[in-house]
């Protein structure tokens, strides 16, 4: 995972939009703070849909599939 400010990424969009591709993520900070994540569409999509899972039918335990997916997602450098 990589962290760049607005401005970095902003002036070198190339640079990071190529890096995303090859499975990096990029977390962009705007005054220091987290503001945005930029993943490639296919990782997002497996995330989003790995988020559904239980959700639908009601039958899930948020804390540990939210420390699962953290476990998975930050964890696949």
């Amino acid at each position: 995972m990589t962290t760049v400010t607005a401005t970095d990424l902003q002036n070198n969009f190339g640079k990071y939009l190529q890096l995303v591709q090859t499975g990096e993520e990029i977390i962009i900070l705007r005054n220091g703070k987290e503001v945005a994540r930029l993943v490639s569409h296919d990782k997002s999509v497996s995330f989003l849909a790995d988020s559904l899972i239980g959700v639908l039918k009601n039958d899930y335990d948020e804390k540990a599939l939210k420390a699962e997916r953290i476990k998975r997602y930050e964890g696949s450098d």
